[in-house]
């Protein structure tokens, strides 16, 4: 992998908005942060439509789990038919395999079959390689061969064969919002990376910045003069 993310294959694809940080560079700046970012805002960081837009630019993050090096990943991992659901970035190797030791990965999915694959790229390696790990096969010893204070950027993949449930009342989505109080999966936006969607999922939702809570709740005199 390239540290300039214009530079990455995506399979075929042409970037609609090109990158404007380097991933490695991203990283490096979120790393000299760690101390000071809450993990879960590290979740969806390829999310352009996220909360993430205000920490680090998405788009360099988006690209890479568009690249070949992912895709081909996944592919042999989950098969042909290929859905992003999800991307975070842990600061510290080890603190994702704390994060696996408190079986935390899968607690969160809302795939219905559950099932999928996790790409673990070690974005601050001059030339880091994929390594995906289905969910069933999910163990602290899938780091072996990492170390415990590099940067690990997670990817995670469902087979399109499977349903992304945006119900807020899906067990997997309430865990995620009472243990992750700044994740809500439920309105998250979904890539089709690869193959066919064929468990006719929300492709659609999510991709637009989410009202926020406070806009029904103008005063009335600001009612009035709209």
């Amino acid at each position: 992998m390239t540290s300039s993310s214009d530079q990455l294959d995506l399979a075929g694809r042409i970037s609609l908005t090109p990158a404007r940080l380097p991933v490695r560079e991203a990283v490096a700046s979120i790393v000299a942060r760690k101390a000071t970012i809450r993990q879960e805002r590290l979740s969806g960081i390829h999310n352009p439509w996220g909360h993430v837009i205000g920490l680090t630019d998405p788009w360099s993050f988006l690209d890479l789990c568009e690249s070949d090096v992912v895709i081909d990943a996944a592919r042999k991992a989950i098969g042909p038919d290929v859905i992003l659901w999800d991307s975070e970035l842990f600061a510290e190797a080890g603190s994702y395999a704390e994060f696996l030791r408190q079986g935390r990965e899968g607690r969160y999915w809302p795939v219905s079959p559950l099932a999928g694959a996790i790409i673990l790229l070690p974005v601050g390696r001059d030339n880091p390689e994929a390594k995906a790990i289905s969910l069933e096969e999910l163990g602290a010893e899938v780091l072996d061969g990492f170390d415990a204070a590099e940067p690990l950027y997670v990817v995670r993949l469902m087979p399109a064969t499977s349903r992304f449930e945006r119900d807020p009342n899906h067990p997997a989505n309430r865990a995620c919002m009472e243990e992750q109080v700044l994740v809500n999966y439920a309105n998250r936006p979904l890539w089709l990376l690869c193959g066919t969607d064929r468990a006719d999922n929300d492709l659609v939702s999510g991709f637009a910045p989410a009202v926020p809570v406070w806009a029904s709740g103008a005063l009335p005199s600001e009612r009035e003069e709209k």
